[in-house]
């Protein structure tokens, strides 16, 4: 089942990262790992750097993808993106963290991406 999950999150990634660039996101980095978390996507929006996660699902049986993103995950990803702009020595940029949910359909080849700028703040 983890091996599923990884593939399916994989997949999402793949398709949010088109998704970004077509809305005139520059993508900077992906899957950023450090000790303390991990960084989906990291890109460029106009004057902001935004830290995306991504979150895809087959269905909504335990919500929409985006309520995944739990006040314990978005205090992860927080602390993992001030290590990395502290890192990165981006002291002096605007900052925003977003949520792209995807879901996929079973039975064809499509999907339903969403994109929540500014979704959260700590």
């Amino acid at each position: 089942m983890k091996k599923l999950n990884k593939t399916i999150g994989n997949f999402g990634e793949d398709l949010a990262e088109k998704f970004l660039i077509d809305w005139g996101y520059t993508i900077i980095e992906r899957n950023f790992k450090c000790k303390i978390g991990e960084l989906d996507i990291i890109g460029k929006d106009d004057e902001h750097i935004a830290f995306i996660e991504v979150k895809t699902r087959y269905d909504s049986l335990y919500g929409a993808p985006s309520e995944a993103v739990t006040a314990y995950k978005q205090f992860k990803i927080y602390k993992t993106a001030q290590y990395y702009i502290m890192m990165r020595k981006l002291y002096k940029l605007n900052f925003r963290f977003d949520v792209v949910e995807i879901m996929l359909n079973k039975f064809d080849n499509c999907h339903k991406i969403r994109l929540i700028k500014n979704a959260f703040q700590i």
